[in-house]
């Protein structure tokens, strides 16, 4: 029977580096191959089947990862952070990396890492362009803001970004000069085309067939909208990857990290090891949510009265990832206690 072959592949923009070992260790190949499907193809070929391959997580392992898994018995992708062996190395080049997954890969220890659906990841990629448009969205108005403060410009900062107010201040307003109008046009153009765009995104995601069923579910959670709901639905994929709320709470970023020695336990500030856009929206979220839901009122004013407002949001948001775990891991809409109570 042949046996298994295990490969290292260390990925750059322009180049791969990869290394196969078989079981005992013993390296069969290594060496630098270019970043195109067409080489990867050359590079298959020479390979003995059968082979598992593993890679670290970089901007570039999604479409390598896609091309290879049809052709390989298996394809892993490594966490980075947890690459201890390669981040604590004396000596480190990509010659060096590749072997060091290969061997990690071989005897199991590779820190794998939750590997989306191409589906999934395509959709994320859109919701990830979304909001960078909405953040040029905020430069241009703030730009808007400047240009007309650096001129001495009076006007009313609420209805500054309103259609009618916008064209009214433009066309009665004398201080505006000539070298400035055509700038604040062009601003006020594009904020609006990127506010379409951004709208249009938004909307063909919702109707998408794929997200659809489950993002209407999850937005029966007060506090909860599309864009919430859009986001952890692109960002988790599977809820079953999480075996407990305190699992999905640390993805999100909601929680401090631990150092315990001995008897000694101290917590530190919230992890910067996190899902940055599951965390940004849900600390949005939380931030309306004792507006509209007395639970989360309850929750807000109890954490607050032990700290500060900060706390008690952050406290919100571990309770809003509860109610979006519950309503995703049950596929029903979301209802208050008391009433399920009731209706039981």
């Amino acid at each position: 029977m042949t046996s298994m072959n295990f490969i290292g592949l260390d990925i750059h923009k322009k180049t791969i580096s990869y290394c196969v070992k078989d079981a005992a260790g013993e390296v069969l190949a290594e060496g630098t191959i270019l970043s195109t499907r067409q080489s990867l193809d050359v590079w298959m070929r020479t390979l003995c089947e059968p082979w598992t391959v593993a890679m670290e997580a970089t901007m570039f392992t999604g479409w390598i990862y896609d091309y290879l898994l049809p052709h390989a018995a298996a394809v892993k992708v490594a966490h980075p952070l947890m690459l201890g062996a390669i981040a604590a190395a004396k000596k480190k080049n990509d010659r060096i990396d590749a072997s060091k997954i290969a061997d990690c890969l071989r005897c199991n220890f590779l820190p794998e890492c939750y590997m989306a659906s191409t589906e999934i990841r395509e959709r994320r990629r859109t919701l990830r362009y979304r909001k960078l448009l909405v953040r040029q969205n905020v430069q241009l108005r703030n730009k808007v803001s400047q240009m007309l403060m650096e001129s001495g410009v009076v006007y009313n900062k609420q209805k500054l970004h309103k259609v009618g107010y916008f064209k009214e201040l433009m066309t009665t307003n004398p201080d505006i000069g000539e070298g400035l109008r055509p700038l604040l046009t062009i601003c006020r153009e594009t904020i609006v085309r990127i506010g379409k765009t951004e709208g249009a995104l938004v909307r063909s995601l919702a109707r998408d067939p794929l997200l659809s069923d489950r993002v209407q579910r999850l937005m029966t959670i007060p506090a909860v909208g599309p864009i919430t709901a859009l986001t952890w639905v692109l960002e988790v994929d599977d809820v079953a990857r999480f075996g407990s709320v305190k699992q999905a709470i640390s993805y999100c970023g909601l929680c401090g990290a631990e150092r315990s020695s001995a008897d000694m336990v101290k917590r530190m500030p919230i992890s910067k090891q996190r899902n940055k856009h599951l965390q940004s929206v849900l600390v949005e979220a939380a931030k309306l949510g004792p507006r509209l839901s007395p639970d989360l009122a309850l929750v807000y004013e109890t954490e607050k009265q032990k700290g500060h407002a900060n706390r008690a949001t952050i406290a919100v948001a571990r309770k809003l990832v509860a109610y979006l775990l519950a309503v995703d891991r049950s596929g029903r809409e979301f209802v208050v206690a008391g009433e399920r109570r009731e209706a039981a």
